[in-house]
């Protein structure tokens, strides 16, 4: 004879891994403008990446080369190198769900805080 002492929580379900996210954003010095996209783009990738991401911040004043390697005419840019394909994301990035959408992150309803990434 078995008890149940817990709540029936049916099932136990295993969702796959998020695929891990590299992107690699282009900014000009440490103006206001530089400064909120790299702050609006961390706080975007932690609520729909928790932990499944990395961010690599360039400033052209510092790098031109790495702006001409990648091809970068307008700044600030988003690369996104991984999964592929690549993609990018030019201008303030203000618009979280057009930056979201255009970046293919997932949406935050998606996310399950606390699952590990591979």
């Amino acid at each position: 004879m078995s008890t149940n002492t817990g709540e029936d929580r049916g099932p136990e379900v295993t969702l796959p891994p998020l695929p891990s996210f590299s992107l690699r954003l282009f900014v000009s010095g440490d103006t206001e403008l530089s400064v909120a996209a790299e702050t609006r783009l961390r706080s975007l990738c932690e609520s729909r990446l928790p932990g499944g991401y990395q961010l690599e911040v360039i400033d052209v004043s510092e790098h031109p080369d790495l702006a001409d390697e990648d091809q970068i005419v307008v700044i600030p840019t988003v690369v996104r190198l991984a999964p592929i394909p690549q993609r990018r994301v030019m201008g303030d990035l203000s618009d979280d769900v057009r930056t979201a959408a255009a970046l293919g992150l997932p949406d935050p309803d998606q996310v399950v805080f606390g699952r590990g990434r591979e």
